[in-house]
């Protein structure tokens, strides 16, 4: 997905939370619902997690340098990762605590007619953010299950917002109900607890998207589509003799730095060599634009190895261990 399809969706939420968080704390202030207190922490928490988001794509839009020659392209992947921790740390703990406490000393709820009215701009305002999130997650899913295009998405800006703006509308539901039978019971305690099914809510949404996104940190591979598309691409190669390794690894959600170990022909020159292993590089990048840096080792001799089984049928997690040796050719291509 473009950068600008991402930032129109982080826009859209961000105006629209910061609509509401302060339509929600008036609705508190006034009514002293518990529930509509912790919806509009809810909301400060998201908007303040999309300007993380906004900062986190300028940072990975930085050029190399000498520091970090391949980018900063994980910025990203980082600040999802600490909107993650703020959405369990602020929204979930501050509706949990808000909602205990609103049990231990009950208060009744006036006016609760403006608490309805708020709740159902803000179910106006999140569904509209929430349809823009979710079009452009549909746009990038293709034909992928939604549940694997989350697992498998290497940019979680997009699933980001989706998980926020699900979890703001659930959140909206549970505060309707808990003030509307509290309102007609006469119950307050209906109103805490729904501040706690909020927290809750909150809760689950930060632990599913921390884990997501902590692949992601900590170098993810491409998907398995793109490791057996470079792997057909190398073996069309009648001067190749058998693939030892393939290694890949999402710099960013636009960056895939490729690795590869395989064995070529000893019978062939290495200037001839050299032109091979160049082909390779120019075909994987023509076919997957995401593809910036790659490298190729080639062992020639009796030093090649046949793959495992392991390592035809997908990436390996170790690089090869025997030593370089003088029939090995290296390409480093940029």
């Amino acid at each position: 997905m473009p950068a600008s399809d991402s930032k129109k969706v982080i826009y859209a939420a961000l105006a629209g939370n910061l609509l509401i968080a302060a339509t929600k704390f008036i609705a508190a202030a006034f009514t002293g619902s518990s529930a509509m207190l912790s919806e509009g922490v809810h909301s400060i928490v998201d908007t303040g997690n999309q300007g993380l988001m906004l900062y986190g794509m300028r940072r990975a839009g930085e050029p190399a340098d000498e520091r970090f020659p391949f980018g900063y392209g994980k910025e990203i992947y980082f600040w999802s990762f600490v909107v993650a921790l703020l959405i369990f740390a602020a929204g979930a703990g501050i509706s949990i605590y808000e909602g205990i406490r609103h049990i231990w000393h009950p208060g009744s709820i006036e006016n609760p007619l403006l608490n309805y009215i708020v709740i159902g701009f803000a179910l106006l305002f999140e569904g509209s953010s929430w349809l823009i999130a979710f079009k452009q997650f549909k746009a990038v899913k293709g034909m992928r299950g939604y549940i694997e295009a989350v697992r498998r998405g290497k940019d979680p800006t997009v699933f980001s917002v989706l998980f926020e703006d699900t979890a703001a509308l659930l959140g909206l539901v549970v505060a309707l109900i808990g003030i509307f039978i509290g309102d007609i019971t006469g119950n307050p305690y209906f109103d805490g607890t729904a501040s706690i099914v909020i927290g809750l809510i909150l809760a689950a949404t930060a632990y599913w998207l921390a884990y997501e996104t902590k692949g992601l940190l900590i170098g993810e591979s491409a998907n398995r589509e793109v490791v057996a598309g470079i792997r057909a691409l190398v073996e069309r190669h009648a001067e190749v003799h058998g693939i030892n390794e393939i290694l890949t690894m999402h710099m960013g959600p636009d960056f895939i730095l490729v690795n590869i170990s395989l064995n070529i022909a000893g019978d062939i020159d290495r200037a001839s060599a050299h032109a091979v292993l160049a082909d390779i590089d120019r075909a994987i990048k023509e076919k997957y634009p995401k593809v910036k840096r790659v490298f190729i080792e080639s062992q020639t001799g009796s030093t090649a190895r046949h793959p495992s089984e392991a390592e035809r049928n997908g990436p390996s997690d170790s690089a090869a261990k025997e030593p370089i040796s003088p029939g090995k050719i290296r390409s480093r291509n940029r």
